[in-house]
């Protein structure tokens, strides 16, 4: 990690990271509770670890990264990923929309209402994606 990113991770964590990767643990918690939902618990996870540290680090679709489809990246993934979207997506996304509007009031606050736009994204449709050095 360049200590650009490690800056802006450390100012990320005190404007919003830290209770929107809070949000993703509880996601992630809730969906392991119910065992049915272990695989979006699992993928819940891995975003609140990017939810924490978002900078020099991005998500990309998985097939795109591997040059080849898996089940998270074909017909079960957007199953899961719709399934997903209905029950926890929504919510998570609507905390990132938020923290990104009052954010974005300030100009210190654009780069991270910018980051929490694109993990509003990813709330939606996480499954498939994979996080990687950017």
């Amino acid at each position: 990690m360049s200590p650009l990113s490690l800056l802006l991770n450390i100012a990320w964590i005190l404007f919003g990271g830290l209770w929107m990767a809070a949000g993703w643990v509880l996601a992630a918690v809730i969906m392991a509770i119910t065992i049915i939902g272990l695989p979006w618990a699992r993928a819940a996870f891995n975003i609140a670890a990017y939810t924490l540290l978002p900078f020099g680090q991005r998500a990309v679709p998985r097939d795109a990264l591997t040059n080849r489809s898996d089940i998270g990246t074909g017909p079960l993934g957007f199953l899961g990923n719709l399934i997903w979207l209905v029950f926890a997506g929504w919510w998570l996304a609507l905390g990132h929309l938020i923290t990104a509007i009052l954010l974005a009031v300030t100009i210190i606050g654009i780069p991270f209402a910018w980051a929490h736009l694109k993990l509003a994204g990813l709330a939606l449709w996480p499954i498939g994606k994979e996080i990687v050095p950017a």
